[in-house]
């Protein structure tokens, strides 16, 4: 008898996570932190998260917030633009149960600031 394999709960959720400073982080000379736009699988959201912040801080990354947009499905529902590349990294981390980064954006200190 051929045991059936069961429909996977996992989803992924698009999740928006700031970073600090850490030595040896790999961000550019000057900057003060970074946002990185990760895709990541999960049974639900928290389990995604904890799992970003596990990965990240493996990686010698310093996470200090992290914000979370949903699903494809609830993102869709919120009228968000979605191309063609950002569903292809979706699918991979759902098909490779991972966490991908798909943007990574630098903060540096605005020296105009007092």
């Amino acid at each position: 008898m051929e045991k059936q394999k069961k429909p996977s709960r996992q989803q992924v959720y698009t999740l928006l996570v700031q970073i600090g400073r850490k030595d040896g982080d790999g961000l550019p000379e000057g900057a003060t932190g970074a946002a990185l736009m990760c895709f990541a699988s999960g049974v639900d959201e928290a389990e995604a998260v904890r799992e970003t912040v596990a990965i990240l801080k493996q990686a010698d990354t310093a996470p200090l917030d992290v914000t979370g947009y949903g699903t494809l499905a609830e993102r869709e529902a919120e009228g968000h633009e979605i191309g063609d590349e950002e569903r292809a990294l979706m699918q991979r981390a759902l098909e490779e149960n991972a966490v991908i980064v798909a943007q990574m954006t630098p903060f540096f200190e605005d020296a105009g600031q007092a």
